[in-house]
């Protein structure tokens, strides 16, 4: 463990100038360490401490004369060891819940009130990902007539999420066709999750009875099945949400154009973001990962702090992006606390 080979003084030093940091972007000296923190110890024991903390590699010097800024090594340490994350805010619980909760429960309304409210509030990039719907579970099939060559095979998924997928007919169907497949489909399907409908489909329904124009409509489902429902699940696979990128635009660290660049140009794409929260390990509880642990799917320097929510048996990933100087306490509890209103919204 990295933390094991500090000793209480140096834990103490290191959280101080870890601290410091986050709160002013400017680096810390050993004199204003030792009067601002109250370390009981003289500002020269305090330099003496964080010299051996630049040498184990959890401080730096920006410049010869400056004080020193934590390294990665001193945030991954930090967040897995030394923070305590208190309770939300009353005043910002209650901001989120109304926030997030007022407007239209759909999936796609619900991650973009989220992302934008908790951004916001942390003053970070605030991002989320819509599920993966392979492992939704199929309520009901509609067939929609859309014109005499086309329909819509509308999939209700529970938890409430709805995905659409358009048929073209080369034959005439009537009304009553219509009616016969749908009610076969129901029959045979829900309950099912739509990976397993993808892979299956053909052997559900192989054997139902059917006849006419019923029979050339069902033949198309048991020849295209599999990939009208991989349509079904690919869909929107990246559908990544993002809150306002102004607020990172506004802190220090984006202060060079060149960085302020790259990450204009990361937000606009998405591709890169939806990899990486696609990657983020399953379960829960709030994941965190910082600067080089990400490799090349972000520019250094970011850290990612993310939690999972639910839809029934749906799940995606809620959070924020922002410069490995955040106020993680602050930021922990309000993903934390934001994953859980996403829930209880689509559960409900």
């Amino acid at each position: 463990m990295p933390g094991s080979e500090l000793t209480e003084r140096e834990r103490q030093v290191l959280a101080a100038v870890i601290r410091s940091y986050v709160e002013t972007a400017e680096p810390a000296g050993s004199r204003m360490v030792s009067r601002r923190f109250g370390l009981g110890v003289s500002a020269a024991t305090v330099r003496n401490t964080m010299s051996d903390l630049e040498e184990k590699g959890f401080l730096f010097h920006p410049h010869t004369s400056a004080g020193r800024i934590p390294t990665e090594k001193a945030y991954r340490l930090y967040v897995d060891e030394m923070l305590r994350v208190p309770p939300l805010d009353r005043a910002e619980s209650e901001r989120l819940a109304k926030e997030i909760s007022q407007g239209t429960a759909t999936i796609d309304s619900v991650l973009r009130r989220a992302a934008q409210s908790l951004g916001v509030l942390a003053q970070e990039l605030g991002v989320a990902l819509g599920p993966r719907f392979d492992d939704a579970i199929l309520a009901r099939i509609e067939l929609v007539r859309l014109s005499a060559e086309r329909l819509m095979l509308v999939l209700s998924l529970e938890g409430g999420a709805v995905r659409s997928i358009f048929i073209e007919l080369s034959a005439q169907i009537g009304d009553a066709a219509l009616v016969e497949v749908q009610a076969v489909l129901n029959e045979r399907l829900p309950g099912l999750r739509l990976s397993e409908i993808r892979a299956s489909l053909a052997d559900r329904l192989r054997d139902a009875s059917t006849s006419g124009d019923r029979r050339d409509l069902l033949n198309i489902f048991l020849q295209e099945g599999e990939q009208l429902f991989e349509a079904a699940t690919s869909a929107d696979a990246d559908s990544v949400v993002l809150g306002q990128a102004s607020v990172l635009a506004d802190q220090p660290e984006f202060s060079d154009a060149e960085r302020l660049r790259r990450l204009m140009q990361l937000t606009e794409t998405r591709t890169q973001i939806a990899q990486l929260l696609r990657s983020r390990p399953s379960g829960s509880g709030v994941q965190i990962s910082i600067g080089s642990e990400h490799g090349t799917m972000l520019p250094g320097g970011l850290t990612v702090v993310t939690a999972q929510y639910s839809a029934g048996s749906l799940m995606g990933v809620i959070g924020v992006i922002g410069p490995t100087r955040m106020p993680y306490e602050k930021v922990i509890s309000l993903v934390s606390h934001t994953s859980s209103l996403v829930t209880d919204l689509l559960d409900g």
